[in-house]
């Protein structure tokens, strides 16, 4: 087969005279072009970069010569070039559309210098040249792709082991040089407890994909927070979050607005309790705020970043104890009417309105008026009055901390007398 010519001379002759130079002026236009390459040192652009793109340019000469695709081997130094953008962290469009660059050159100066009588052979060699495109858009992805999974999978066992060594309070200096990451002087604990997206509804087509997708958003927005990399074991109904605070404990207002802008993202409502520890009292910390968190759903307080200094009383409440058993012991009355029990809790959360109650039990506010009287003959409790209402509250915290024994006929049949007598 004749070669393929160009101003009477091989293509392939012509474009190989050329590499050198061209060379040059594609690594000034993929700088120009593409402003990843710019934060790249300038000895690795005029060095490496300019080296691949010209290996690239002299394979397509041979391409061009021997009006063949390109082999595995000629296509070598292009997958090795691609795994180290990759560990350097160049996205892997800049890095295909670097190779894009060279061959848009390539094609400029060939259709630029070619005469009326040699379209034929410009086409062939445009066939030829997106051919090699082609090749090299797939080994380079690969080749980048292979390289960024063999790197996530290596930190993110880094970033586990480091986490576990973190929550079981183990000496972290060593498992952190061997994951190539540095413990940061402060961690700020986070525990989260994620709602379901709308899209998680059964019969809403894809909820598993919408559970993934929501996680993603949620992993995204707390990874932004940090420079250092966050540890964490989340998946779409919550987890733990240990963030690094190399410069300081952030401001608690820095840490409600994270929150608040992971729910925004996630399109999903997150309840979450936040505490600050070095790395010592991680283990200490995730165990409060994971306290913290349930005992604030327990009592529907609502949405949001919650710390101990937010619920100290009802913290003290919940814990073991005979003070608590005995403040349990006042709602006992009501533990085979759970609709009173409910109303009481929610009359008590909307600020003693009856009305509000009755919305959000969806009952007429008479319904609600009768079973709060209701509720004061069988315990001696009246929400309405205000020497009763610190012990109803109390109770409630204390019923929902654990379980209670029931009190006996006597010391049941003595509670439920006349308001005001316990």
């Amino acid at each position: 087969m004749p070669p393929l010519t160009l101003g009477g001379r091989p293509i392939g002759e012509w474009l190989a005279g050329r590499a050198a130079r061209m060379s040059g002026d594609v690594v000034r236009r993929i700088v120009d072009e593409l402003p990843v390459y710019r934060q790249l040192p300038r000895e690795e652009v005029t060095g490496e970069i300019a080296d691949i793109v010209e290996h690239n340019l002299r394979v397509l000469a041979r391409v061009f010569a021997d009006r063949r695709g390109a082999s595995e081997e000629e296509l070598a130094a292009q997958r090795l070039s691609a795994a180290r953008r990759a560990e350097e962290g160049v996205p892997l469009d800049a890095v295909l559309g670097a190779y894009h660059v060279g061959m848009q050159a390539a094609w400029e100066e060939l259709s630029e210098a070619a005469a009326p009588d040699e379209i034929a052979d410009v086409k062939a060699a445009l066939r030829l040249l997106l051919h090699m495109l082609r090749q090299v858009t797939v080994a380079v992805s690969a080749a980048y792709l292979e390289e960024r999974r063999t790197l996530e999978t290596q930190e993110h066992h880094g970033r586990r082991s480091l986490m576990t060594a973190l929550m079981a309070g183990d000496p972290v200096d060593g498992i952190a040089e061997r994951a190539g990451l540095r413990p940061a002087p402060h961690y700020v604990v986070l525990t989260l407890v994620i709602g379901p997206h709308p899209d998680e509804a059964p019969g809403s087509g894809s909820p598993k994909i919408a559970a993934r997708r929501k996680l993603r958003r949620v992993q995204g927005e707390l990874e932004r927070f940090t420079d250092e990399p966050a540890l964490m074991v989340i998946d779409a109904s919550g987890g733990t979050v240990l963030l690094p605070a190399a410069g300081g404990p952030p401001a608690w207002e820095e840490l409600c607005g994270l929150v608040d802008r992971t729910a925004k993202a996630a399109g999903a409502e997150i309840t979450a309790a936040g505490a600050v520890a070095a790395p010592s009292g991680v283990p200490e910390a995730a165990r409060q705020t994971a306290e913290v968190v349930d005992l604030v759903r327990r009592t529907g307080r609502g949405t949001g970043l919650f710390r101990l200094a937010d619920v100290l009383l009802d913290y003290q409440l919940s814990r073991p104890g005979e003070a608590r058993e005995q403040l349990a012991r006042l709602l006992l009355p009501l533990a085979t009417r759970p609709e009173l029990l409910e109303t009481l809790e929610v009359f008590v959360q909307s600020g003693l309105s009856r009305r509000k109650a009755a919305a959000r039990l969806h009952v007429h506010p008479n319904t609600v008026d009768y079973r709060v009287r209701r509720i004061a003959v069988l315990t001696g409790l009246n929400a309405a009055r205000a020497t009763d209402l610190p012990r109803i509250r109390a109770a409630l915290v204390a019923l929902r901390a654990g379980p209670v024994g029931r009190a006996g006929p006597a010391e049941a049949a003595g509670r439920a007398g006349p308001a005001g007598r316990v």
